[in-house]
């Protein structure tokens, strides 16, 4: 079910999306009826705007830091850290600096 990665080969989560100037570039390593698994690079002041999703969403900040704003808390991450972001929620992902993350949403 993976894509778009090497199998039985070791590897980088980070590594997989560069950074590109003035954008979120994303790469989809899954996606099916109860997975998703994109991994993201942020440029800084990029964002992903409020939007809600049909899953519980956890993202985990690969490198950099990320300011996520859920229902209306404010979470700002660090490389290492995870936040579970719950189906239906309203929420949005923007770059304190240049970040990448992974987000898994089950369904």
């Amino acid at each position: 079910m993976y894509k778009n990665i090497e199998k039985q080969t070791p590897l980088a989560l980070a590594d997989l999306v560069a950074y590109q100037t003035g954008q979120v570039v994303s790469k989809t390593l899954v996606q099916n009826d109860a997975v998703s698994m994109t991994v993201f690079s942020f440029d800084k002041g990029e964002e992903i705007s409020s939007h809600s999703a049909a899953g519980d969403a956890m993202v985990t900040v690969l490198e950099g830091t990320g300011r996520f704003t859920v229902g209306g808390d404010v979470f700002v991450l660090h490389a290492g850290q995870t936040l579970v972001m719950p189906k239906g929620i309203p929420h949005a992902v923007y770059g304190e600096e240049q970040f990448k993350m992974q987000l898994t949403v089950s369904y």
